[in-house]
């Protein structure tokens, strides 16, 4: 990994939770969206502006909106399309605050972000499979299961939900749970490739094809081989007051989306060049992109179904009450919640195109 690059996955979870956390209930801030969300904007060509905030550096989570955004079906459906970078406010503050229109979140910022009675809801899951592993470099012979990893060294990032959900797999896998943990952030793989840590959570898609290409393999145990509710790692959101007020524009968006990932899933490799065209300063390995593009496309972007974006009632319900049980879920006021949250109206699917 490129030391001087902010890496495009797996610390953003951390990263992005804690900015939530400490967002919620907060109303001063500045960001590039000066405009309050679901007001009527147009520009000088009569196309109706849209803001979708980035939850990090462009990366292949974000594939099919600019490949939509370079073939220009934002424009035919009427949308002038503003991608707005990632900064110190988290996505789903802007979109809770009505500063953004859409943004990419993830179900762990949303469930929090909900939880504190912010208006943020999911309407696109981009990964309908579990985006993050429990790893292991691929030569240690003395761990072959999760319950191996009692007594070891775990590198991460300082987010609430690590150790609930690693003594969680652990114990399902035989353990008792108990290891130590140090927070690294992004040097958490730089420890984990030499050997200064034991395991990490890394994301398959970037940064295990990242070890892999640099010759340092890793062995991954899938979360919910052991217990742990699948989660849509990657979604975008956002809030009821746009949604009412500009549904039909938030149809036409996610249908231009939906068509991009559809793309993305046909033609892997030519949705990466059209990922890497639009943010050539960013994605500079390109072998990594299109390895991660393909995996993506294999095994991540469509549902059992086939189905893109589509989520499911049961898998918002199982990851909050994890969250509720473990403790990890507070009202706006900060107070732990004393009853597991109604998670039914956290998403929808109503603003998907209309399946053929």
């Amino acid at each position: 990994m490129h030391p001087s690059r902010p890496l495009p996955h797996a610390p953003r979870r951390a990263v992005r939770l804690a900015l939530t956390a400490v967002a919620v209930g907060t109303l001063s801030f500045t960001t590039a969206c000066s405009s309050d969300s679901g007001s009527d904007r147009s520009d000088a060509k009569g196309l109706t502006e849209v803001t979708l905030a980035l939850d990090w550096t462009p990366n292949t989570n974000h594939t099919g909106i600019y490949v939509a955004q370079q073939l220009g079906w934002f424009k035919d459906a009427g949308i002038d399309l503003k991608i707005v970078p990632y900064g110190s406010t988290s996505p789903e503050t802007l979109l809770a605050h009505h500063k953004a229109d859409f943004g990419i979140s993830y179900q762990e910022g949303l469930t929090a972000a909900r939880s504190a009675g912010q208006d943020i809801t999911s309407v696109y899951a981009v990964t309908q499979k579990t985006n993050v592993t429990i790893a292991v470099s691929a030569d240690r012979e003395d761990i072959s299961s999760p319950k191996d990893l009692d007594g070891k060294t775990y590198a991460g990032f300082g987010a609430a939900y690590e150790k609930p959900l690693l003594r969680s797999v652990i114990r399902n896998a035989g353990g008792t749970g108990e290891f130590t943990s140090v927070t690294l952030n992004t040097s958490a793989y730089s420890a984990l490739y030499a050997g200064k840590a034991d395991f990490a959570m890394p994301m398959p898609t970037w940064e295990g094809l990242e070890a892999k290409l640099s010759g340092k393999p890793l062995k991954n145990f899938e979360l919910t081989d052991y217990g742990f509710p699948e989660i849509y790692s990657t979604l975008i959101a956002s809030s009821d007051q746009y949604l009412k007020a500009n549904g039909a524009t938030a149809k036409k968006f996610l249908d231009a989306v939906a068509r991009g990932y559809a793309y993305a899933v046909e033609d892997p490799a030519k949705a990466a060049d059209l990922l890497i065209k639009a943010n050539k300063g960013v994605l500079t390995n390109t072998e990594l992109v299109h390895e991660s593009e393909q995996l993506l496309a294999d095994s991540y972007y469509r549902a059992a179904d086939g189905s893109l974006g589509t989520q499911s009632a049961d898998r918002w319900k199982a990851f909050a009450d994890f969250e509720y049980k473990a403790g990890l879920l507070s009202d706006a006021d900060g107070k732990k919640l004393t009853a597991a949250p109604d998670t039914s109206s956290w998403f929808t699917d109503d603003y998907l195109p209309e399946k053929s």
